[in-house]
């Protein structure tokens, strides 16, 4: 049966592959090679299996080039969206940080003009006081003026009743003379006496009317003071609330941050204190409380600058990167099950510079295990950020580091499938989500 079958198999490769025979001659002798129709059978298969091999290896190479070109287009793209906005960014920080430059130069100008009209206003009640004391002195002269005149028209009276009393020890011509003399005396009393009232009259009318020009005055410099504290207002309030929405986004309590920027910074004295004009135990004036409400509010504002410097808000790396592993709960990378991420990873080119996102103290600069080479950074209020995976590290224990300054370089030392950085922020030793740092900052730097 077996050589039945062997034997129609070789009928039919006679058929398609007859035997052939290769001669090999030389000088001597002739020698030929005879081609079975088995074996010229396995060459064509192998030829053809080598064939379709090489074809098929050929097209794997064809889209494994297209599909790497593919990706390094759309790495391209993706690079370039970030890096623009990346730059959107950085222009709406530099334009906000320009508005609270502006801000600040609009309030001290407008300080100035304060002080400037309130001394003016100062000036105004010192002419007014001294109008009114001169009024209070003409009148006192035309009441006592007033008062003499009556007395000495009583002494006229009593002149003329004694006289009369008397009038047969005196001749007729000692009461002529005395009469006239009397009624020359009140005259030239009575005259001086209209003429200093006349006097007095047109005195206090000047005063009267200079006394309308300067309450004039004085509301005109009132509506542009209060249109001028309005402004201000307006501007401190536009210039807080971000602010305060930024710390409030990234769960932080913006009273706790002022009141322990404020015991760091609790010198006395500057142009930020409050504004104290009377000296004699007097309420302050309107105009007072809202000055110093605007020096309350403008020392938050600059309480708000020194905390933003001193909390890590915006990226550690500059050039364009990309946002790999977030915060939370993830596959571990080496198949170690499910482990919790405490921090965000950030892939870009290998050697990228690193930079610290707040003011802050180094308090590890080394190796540690997992992380590979790592720097921590302790921040004010609690804050402690960390930066793994490093290439290198440019700092130093206790050195004190700026936000901005460069502290290492990006690398894929530690635990590490590919060049990243891993980045974290801690509040009091607890890991928290640092794109919620990142976000916060995203309207305001």
């Amino acid at each position: 049966m077996i050589s039945r079958i062997a034997y129609r198999i070789h009928t039919t490769l006679e058929r398609y592959f007859p035997e052939r025979r290769l001669f090999l001659k030389s000088d001597t002798d002739t020698r030929f090679i005879r081609l079975r129709s088995s074996t010229q059978a396995i060459a064509v298969v192998v030829g053809g299996v080598t064939l379709a091999w090489t074809v098929l290896a050929t097209a794997i190479l064809i889209f494994d080039s297209i599909s790497a070109g593919t990706s390094r287009d759309q790495i391209a793209r993706q690079q370039a969206m970030y890096e623009k906005r990346l730059s959107a960014l950085s222009d709406d920080r530099d334009r906000r940080a320009d508005e609270a430059t502006r801000a600040q130069d609009r309030f001290a100008l407008a300080l100035e003009q304060v002080s400037a009209m309130q001394s003016r206003l100062l000036a105004s009640e010192d002419r007014r006081r001294e109008l009114e004391t001169g009024i209070d002195v003409i009148q006192s002269t035309l009441r006592r003026t007033i008062k003499e005149r009556d007395g000495a028209r009583a002494d006229a009276d009593r002149a003329r009743a004694v006289l009369a009393s008397n009038g047969g020890a005196v001749t007729e011509a000692g009461r002529a003379r005395d009469t006239a003399a009397t009624v020359a005396f009140l005259s030239d009393q009575l005259g001086s006496a209209a003429q200093e009232r006349d006097l007095m009259a047109g005195a206090a009318k000047k005063a009267a009317e200079r006394v309308e020009v300067v309450a004039g005055e004085k509301a005109a410099m009132e509506a542009r003071t209060n249109a001028i504290f309005t402004h201000l207002e307006e501007a401190l309030t536009i210039s807080v609330e971000p602010l305060d929405k930024m710390f409030s986004a990234a769960g932080l309590s913006t009273d706790d941050l002022i009141s322990s920027v404020r015991k760091g910074y609790s010198g006395q004295g500057g142009p930020l204190t409050p504004i104290v004009l009377s000296t004699s135990n007097q309420p302050p004036s309107v105009e007072e409380l809202r000055a110093n409400a605007l020096l309350k509010t403008l020392d938050e504002l600059n309480m708000y600058r020194i905390a933003a410097f001193k909390t890590p808000f915006g990226m550690p790396v500059k050039s364009a990167v990309r946002f790999t592993s977030g915060f939370g709960g993830r596959d571990d990378p080496f198949g170690r099950g499910a482990r919790m991420h405490e921090g965000q990873d950030l892939a870009g080119s290998y050697g990228t510079p690193v930079f610290t996102t707040a003011d802050g103290v180094v308090t590890y600069a080394g190796w540690e295990n997992g992380y590979g080479r790592l720097i921590k950074v302790q921040h004010a209020f609690g804050i402690e950020t960390r930066y793994g995976h490093l290439s290198q590290i440019r700092v130093e224990v206790g050195q004190r580091v700026s936000r901005g300054e460069r502290i290492g370089d990006m690398g894929n030392s530690g635990r590490s499938t590919g060049t990243h950085l891993h980045y974290e922020v801690r509040l009091s030793g607890r890991a928290v989500n640092p794109m919620t740092f990142i976000k916060a900052a995203t309207n305001v730097f």
